[in-house]
């Protein structure tokens, strides 16, 4: 007779793989389909259950103790064998597909326009293009792949670096014509600055120009980045932009770079469901983003 083997709660695993693998709480919950308060309670209990602190909360995330990384390892190897495993057992499709999932300003303003591209590239697949800025659950069959945006020293388990584009400020003429381009560092930090769901990044971007900000910055915090190139559009403040998702924008004068810079921070990856590694399609797809995404 076999021996019964002693496990957690399966939730408990899924709600801190899920963290674990999103770097967040709230990312967590919205992975998995719960509430934040849910996916928090379940990661304390699993550390009661094991008499182990598994994640420290910091002012940038979730962060894994060495016993929370051990245990990462092994949860998340475990969903993907069981997420192959899945895989194998549902009935093929009769054509192929490619479910895409991509941060929504990268999505919306370098995506989209190439979808012909995309599909003359691909050739018989069925593209779905989805903007959204949390990770797919794969083993739920969510998406075939993921295209994120984060710090290339903390990327996904399996994740792929594609490019690390130049960050920098810029805003609409009218909004220039307005209150006058910023002369310098020091002027731009007392400026209405358009920011993403916190102030982290403009922080990160001075710090990176070598800035030490004296006092809070101003400026609307919005959802994504999405949001603050459509208010610095309109004429609101200083958004940070790149090349791939505002260059035609500069290029046709509806939005002027402010105090050129060579800052990059973090950059887009590509994430595969391990269900289809080393399929031809999503191979195929790779490649011609390869080819397609450029620097600046």
């Amino acid at each position: 007779m076999s021996e019964k083997l002693s496990l957690p709660p399966l939730i408990m695993l899924r709600a801190f793989e899920a963290v674990a693998r999103m770097g967040s709480m709230r990312k967590a919950a919205d992975d998995i389909g719960v509430s934040h308060t849910v996916v928090s309670r379940h990661v304390r209990n699993l550390e009661h259950w094991l008499g182990q602190p598994l994640v420290t909360a910091t002012p940038r995330g979730v962060v894994l103790t060495t016993q929370g990384e051990t245990l990462f390892a092994a949860t998340n190897r475990a969903f993907r064998i069981i997420a192959n495993t899945t895989a194998e057992l549902r009935p093929a499709s009769r054509r192929a597909g490619l479910r895409i999932w991509c941060m929504p300003g990268l999505a919306t303003r370098w995506l989209t326009p190439r979808l012909s591209q995309i599909e003359a590239a691909m050739g018989d697949v069925d593209i779905s293009l989805r903007a959204i800025d949390r990770l797919p659950d794969f083993a739920a069959g969510e998406a075939d792949l993921m295209i994120g945006f984060g710090s290339f020293d903390r990327l996904p388990t399996g994740a792929e670096r594609l490019i690390s584009p130049r960050m920098f400020p810029a805003a609409s003429p009218a909004w220039i014509a307005q209150h006058g381009a910023p002369a310098d560092l020091a002027e731009l930090s007392r400026a209405p600055l358009i920011h993403e769901e916190s102030r982290q990044q403009w922080t990160d971007w001075f710090e990176a120009m070598g800035f030490a900000l004296r006092s809070e910055l101003r400026g609307p915090r919005l959802w994504d980045a999405n949001l603050g190139f459509d208010a610095a559009l309109a004429g609101q403040g200083i958004a940070l932009v790149t090349r791939l998702t505002a260059g035609a924008e500069i290029d046709d004068g509806r939005l002027v770079e402010i105090l050129t810079s060579k800052v990059r921070l973090g950059g887009y990856y590509l994430l595969a469901s391990p269900q289809r590694a080393g399929d031809a399609v999503l191979a195929r797809f790779e490649r011609w983003l390869e080819e397609n995404l450029s620097l600046d």
